[in-house]
């Protein structure tokens, strides 16, 4: 049976990296983000019905996320209407992901694991964590944003410190040398469940 981690952290934690990590030492993994481009491709399960509902939103045949920034923009409560639609068809990706996985551990990379609750779908978590300073200076190297979309995006997250404090297992990614250790720590105590 393969045993399931959860992997979360805000944005900048390096979360992405340390799912590499994982992936490195023989774990399957699946990225809540990859599962999302898949999804808004074109023939994705989410073009109908976010076509159905937000027409201007499919471009070519697949979801435009510039025109879905757009539509939140303009109307702060199409948000809520576009994650009833997305989430559950995450959900199924994840789930038939975790059906078809003979690894012996699974890492699910999900950002926002306990604010959708996903949480309760893994035998255990794991939060990266690195300084708010560190984070903000990862975060604004990328050149993709400015430091108010930045302080944006990380308000409207739950706070990294209230990850870690819900998480079985927390990583610190300061160095990429205390991230491949403290992942081989939980691969350690995953052996001993």
């Amino acid at each position: 049976m393969t045993f399931k981690l959860g992997l979360t952290g805000s944005i900048g934690m390096g979360k992405s990296t340390t799912a590499s990590m994982f992936a490195e030492r023989g774990c399957a993994v699946w990225d809540a983000d990859e599962a999302v481009h898949r999804l808004y491709a074109a023939g994705g399960a989410a073009v109908a019905p976010l076509g159905a509902r937000f027409p201007n939103a499919i471009e070519k045949g697949a979801v435009s996320r510039p025109a879905l920034r757009r539509l939140i923009d303009a109307d702060p409560d199409a948000l809520s209407e576009i994650e009833s639609i997305v989430h559950p068809l995450v959900r199924n990706d994840r789930a038939r992901f975790a059906e078809e996985t003979g690894a012996p551990v699974a890492v699910f990379d999900i950002p926002l694991l306990f604010e959708t609750g996903s949480d309760v779908e893994m035998d255990a978590t794991a939060c990266v964590d690195v300084s708010r300073e560190t984070q903000a200076e990862r975060v604004l190297a990328r050149g993709t944003m400015t430091r108010a979309q930045f302080e944006a995006i990380r308000a409207k997250q739950l706070p990294n410190e209230e990850k870690c404090a819900r998480a079985d297992f927390v990583i610190d990614t300061t160095s990429l040398e205390s991230a491949a250790r403290d992942v081989q720590a939980v691969l350690d105590q995953i052996g001993r469940f």
